[in-house]
């Protein structure tokens, strides 16, 4: 077993072209030993957003702090806000964007593989 607690973990700032104002932490991947899966914790400043991408895995969500919007391949934003879950499909276009005035942060459950 093993517990982490996530003020303990490096914050990174997230350089992938297209994102802006976001930040990742990984409290729970392979190096902790997980055996399948990976969780991530991305904070994202007011008026930041993660690129808008694509990737061959599912990504499941959870947000714990704020309000955003999830936007699809047609470039809709649909409404997200802390206390909601959010399952990507592989190969989903997607983008997650901070609409609200303190931070977003959301859980992100992939694959270890892709941590």
């Amino acid at each position: 077993m093993k517990i982490v607690s996530l003020d303990n973990v490096e914050k990174q700032k997230v350089n992938t072209k297209g994102a802006s104002g976001a930040w990742k932490q990984l409290p729970l991947g392979s190096k902790e030993g997980a055996p399948v899966y990976a969780y991530r914790v991305f904070t994202v400043e007011p008026g930041g957003h993660t690129p808008f991408h694509t990737h061959p895995y599912e990504h499941m969500n959870y947000v714990i702090e704020g309000m955003g919007a999830l936007v699809n391949r047609k470039k809709e934003e649909m409404p997200i806000k802390a206390g909601d879950f959010a399952l990507v499909e592989p190969d989903e276009k997607h983008q997650y964007r901070n609409t609200g005035a303190g931070p977003f942060k959301i859980i992100c459950g992939v694959p270890k593989e892709f941590e």
